[in-house]
């Protein structure tokens, strides 16, 4: 494990590599408004010990990576995408496996889609197509909905943020499995303590899209696995399903009663997925269209 920070195009960001530089490569890349610490540790090493070089990041305002003023980011969300690329550059690394969750995985499309000779698979975890077209999309939850209209925390104050980003985080689970509130906790804590200025990262609410893709996913040309919970209250599967419908050859794994990211709970039929998916031509097995706990 080896955490280094990079130059990318002026930008300073906190990157993390696991595993033999020699492997093949996997860039995780996070939902926006969350540090590299929620691809954990264990996760990580999971893969490496697959025969994975893996490598985490810190967006732009999360963790030790460049922060700006309240409200004023100064960059979109374009900007996020060409960063994961220049993350690749800084590790020098042509083209990688790229497993997006959340908004992740909707950078991970469009870098698909704006550097396809950059992405040689994708993975993509509790996520909705990047591009939408005419197809109708089931809403979030009703508790979702009412959770991110109402909820508040003072963010001057770090137990009110950790309330706050826990009790998120259990809404965000779908309320389907237990909910390991003190491991949840845990995680949210080091995140904010590690943070040089956790506050930053509500610049991800107001970031601008930047310059839209005018390809559609359906261009999308790498081999494609689409990851979804059964009980996603943000996305709902529906969004999963049009995901591995509208990319050619997409091939879609549930979670059954997994809510939205990466429980622990899923590590290790997620890890095996990753990396028959990500293993050379021959090498692998079939991660396939199949449902699993």
């Amino acid at each position: 494990m080896s955490e280094r920070v990079i130059d990318a195009g002026g930008v300073r960001l906190c990157t993390e590599s696991f595993g033999e530089r020699s492997a093949p490569p996997i860039l995780l890349v996070m939902g926006t408004g969350a540090s590299m610490l929620w691809w954990e540790e264990g996760f990580c090493r999971m893969l490496a010990e697959g025969g994975r070089f893996v490598i985490r990041y810190d967006h732009r305002d999360t963790g030790r990576s460049v922060t700006y003023g309240a409200g004023r980011p100064g960059y979109t969300g374009a900007d996020l995408v060409e960063e994961a690329v220049a993350v690749l550059d800084a590790h020098g690394i042509r083209a990688a496996h790229v497993v997006g969750v959340s908004a992740g995985g909707a950078l991970a499309q469009l870098a698909a889609l704006r550097h396809p000779d950059r992405v040689l698979s994708l993975v993509l975890i509790s996520t909705s197509p990047a591009v939408r077209g005419d197809r109708e999309l089931p809403p979030p939850t009703a508790e979702f909905t009412s959770f991110v209209a109402s909820a508040q925390a003072d963010w001057s104050q770090t137990a009110s943020v950790v309330d706050h980003l826990v009790d998120y985080a259990r809404v965000l689970a779908g309320g389907r499995r237990p909910f390991d509130e003190a491991a949840v906790r845990d995680l949210v804590r080091r995140d904010v303590e590690r943070a040089d200025d956790f506050a930053a990262v509500r610049n991800h609410d107001v970031l601008p899209d930047g310059e839209p893709s005018r390809a559609p996913v359906s261009s999308i040309a790498v081999p494609t696995l689409v990851i979804h919970g059964t009980a996603d209250p943000m996305f709902p599967l529906g969004h999963g399903q049009a995901l591995a419908e509208e990319i050619p050859a997409a091939r879609l794994l549930l979670l059954e009663d997994a809510g939205h990211g990466l429980d622990r709970a899923d590590w290790t039929t997620v890890v095996h997925a990753v990396l028959a998916h990500t293993a050379a031509p021959g090498q692998g097995g079939n991660p396939g269209a199949v449902t699993r706990r």
